[in-house]
């Protein structure tokens, strides 16, 4: 099976000065029926982070960076959050005297993972069903 591509995403999240906002309605969902999603992975980059290295078996840190469109300070700290979660393993060594930071995700972040994507297909599905 081919390994999916990752595009970084590119958002404009600021709006123009002046610009108004455009209403968003909110959404019709019934208490209880949002999911207890894990914190850790929800957030964005962590989400993108844990998201690349389960289609790659070890990515460097100049690799995330690259794909996930991010500063080096933004990325170590959501790699570290992940780290000390326990979803993702960090080897650094040097490769010609030049330091080298690798990730991959662990057997737990793997199963954290899976259960968030099965959590999101349910809320998705009630979503849609409503």
């Amino acid at each position: 099976m081919a390994r999916p591509k990752l595009i970084p995403h590119k958002s404009k999240t600021a709006a123009a000065p002046g610009a108004r906002r455009q209403h968003v309605p909110e959404p019709n969902i019934a208490r209880g029926d949002m999911p207890d999603f894990d914190r850790v992975i929800h957030e964005r980059l962590r989400l993108g982070i844990i998201s690349a290295l389960a289609v790659n078996d070890a990515l460097s840190f100049t690799d995330l960076k690259r794909l996930l469109d991010t500063t080096d300070g933004n990325l170590s700290v959501h790699a570290r959050k992940l780290e000390d979660a326990g979803y993702i393993a960090c080897n650094k060594r040097f490769e010609d005297r030049v330091p080298r930071t690798e990730y991959s995700l662990t057997a737990t972040g793997k199963k954290a993972l899976e259960k968030y994507l099965k959590e999101m297909e349910i809320f998705i599905q009630k979503t849609r069903s409503r």
